[in-house]
């Protein structure tokens, strides 16, 4: 299949969606779920048949499109959200080469999307066995990803589940973003494209 660079921006977008709430979370200690659920939903869609499909749809993910246009404007007003992107990144070329935890990943995954279908992806009980998920598999590689905040939020055990959800959810994106074609050069040197992209998703 031939993917194209409108691809390559849904699977970025995707992932800026997932790493603003889990900031929004740190910060306050709720997140929105009308962006939070595209992408936690995004874990159990794992043999899609488009790009778009991953999120429902590329409106899904149009937060984390204004995001990602924000950003590559200089328009972005957090500076800790693009330094948890590169942690991601870096976090999924690890996860990339680790087949033991992938399998594991894989095999939670499927223990939990009954529960995700009958309760919906951001029900308490799916964000606690999504979160244990990433703890007991990917939290375990290197770097590990570290979120800033509010302690009065990070010391709450539904806040921890849930931003370990969405960080579970931000990996996801990001593994698609290379399996769609996604590279640190493209990101560093293509990013008129990117916004020509960005742009032509948001007017659909």
């Amino acid at each position: 299949m031939t993917h194209t660079v409108d691809d390559r921006v849904l699977a970025l977008a995707g992932m800026a969606q997932a790493l603003h709430q889990v900031r929004r979370i740190a910060e306050t200690g709720h997140s929105e779920t009308a962006s939070a659920r595209p992408v936690l939903d995004s874990v159990f869609r794992i043999d899609a048949d488009s790009t778009a499909d991953v999120y429902g749809g590329a409106a899904g993910v149009a937060p984390g499109l204004r995001l990602l246009g924000d950003y590559l404007a200089n328009r972005g007003n957090d500076p800790l959200l693009p330094r948890l992107a590169l942690a991601t990144m870096q976090l999924e070329r690890r996860f990339a080469q680790a087949r033991q935890t992938q399998d594991a990943v894989a095999a939670g995954l499927a223990r939990i999307a009954p529960r995700a279908a009958e309760l919906g992806s951001t029900h308490p009980d799916v964000l606690a066995a999504l979160g244990g998920l990433y703890a007991e598999t990917i939290s375990q590689l290197r770097p590990r990803i570290m979120v800033q905040g509010n302690p009065h939020y990070l010391g709450q055990a539904g806040v921890v589940s849930e931003i370990r959800a969405l960080l579970l959810a931000a990996v996801r994106s990001a593994r698609l973003w290379r399996q769609v074609g996604g590279s640190q050069w493209q990101f560093l040197f293509g990013r008129r494209q990117l916004a020509e992209a960005i742009g032509r998703q948001l007017r659909r």
